[in-house]
């Protein structure tokens, strides 16, 4: 028993340490996933850092990732879609990059499988930064190859490129909300109005069937109707990936995290508020063949909405990142 004891405050103490070196937000979980083959270190992340704000990387020098990733709006732009170089615009909205790293699937349509796979991707894209592979390599080699020496004791390569970039993205971390201390215990965290808002949210409006988990997402793919417009279909969503008919129209459920400086809402922007999105929902969103089950009419009371914000403005929180 004595044994076993020692053991178990042993383990206790290396968690505890282990959060207090990370010096981890309120509400995220402990253990952050990192793949074997990209660990993170200090100079990963610092390299990352520096190409993730390097407008160099654009085709005219004028976009950076955080043109549509400003670390002031909760990595977001603000904008209903993402705008690029040349003023050209995307079709979806630029979402939050908070607490990726626990994220399984990555871009509204989940076409890629994880960070590095995602992190060349806007970059490389005519729409958004409009580089070329050779222009971003040439740039690394001349720009940054002692970087990548001192980060992964090699030459820069495309590869290297979105290590390096997927391991900053992994250190953007949102916590230590009014839900989060009022969840941790402290029960005058959340206001009156906000624990209403919470029960509506876990129970007769449903959101946490999908807005579920410490991140509020499952990272799943729903219909909800969204893009479908007087009967047509605006953008195939998923299945554009996946070729499969029942996933028309569907979109990956987004984290509700910084919900409140996130605006617009939806993978096209096209919802301006917060107050929007409810009202939406409220009414059982847009009709059509695929449209998920669980999205139907909820008929909430004035009160009701106004708590179910309440709430969903609790989530607003601390972010740090580059650690």
């Amino acid at each position: 028993m004595r044994l076993a004891t020692l053991f178990a405050a042993a383990v206790i103490l290396s968690v505890v340490t282990q959060a207090a070196e990370r010096r981890v937000p309120l509400g995220v979980e402990l253990y952050r996933p990192v793949p074997s083959d990209n660990r993170l270190t200090p100079a990963k992340i610092a390299l990352g850092r520096r190409l993730f704000f390097d407008r160099r990387l654009s085709r005219d020098g004028t976009h950076s990732c955080a043109s549509c990733h400003e670390p002031r709006r909760a990595f977001t732009d603000g904008r209903s879609v993402a705008h690029g170089i040349g003023g050209t615009r995307g079709r979806r909205n630029s979402p939050t990059l908070v607490n990726r790293a626990w994220g399984r699937t990555f871009f509204f349509d989940g076409r890629a499988r994880s960070l590095e796979d995602l992190a060349l991707r806007p970059i490389l894209d005519p729409t958004e930064l409009g580089s070329t592979a050779d222009a971003v390599l040439s740039l690394a080699k001349s720009r940054y190859r002692s970087q990548f020496r001192t980060a992964f004791d090699a030459e820069p390569s495309l590869e290297l490129i979105a290590k390096a970039l997927a391991s900053y993205l992994r250190t953007i971390v949102d916590g230590n909300s009014a839900f989060d201390r009022f969840a941790a215990g402290n029960d005058s965290a959340l206001t009156t109005s906000a624990r209403r808002g919470h029960t509506l949210f876990n129970g007769k409006a449903g959101c946490g069937q999908c807005h579920s988990g410490t991140n509020f997402t499952d990272d799943e793919f729903h219909n909800t109707g969204v893009a479908w417009r007087t009967g047509v279909l605006t953008d195939e969503g998923r299945a554009g990936v996946t070729t499969a008919p029942a996933d028309r129209g569907a979109f990956k459920t987004p984290t509700l995290r910084e919900i409140s400086r996130t605006a617009p809402y939806m993978h096209d922007g096209s919802l301006a508020t917060l107050n929007d999105v409810i009202e939406y929902y409220d009414g059982g969103g847009v009709k059509n063949p695929m449209l998920d089950s669980k999205v139907r009419a909820l008929k909430l009371a004035p009160t009701e909405k106004a708590d179910l914000a309440a709430f969903l403005t609790s989530l607003t929180g601390q972010i740090q990142e580059g650690r």
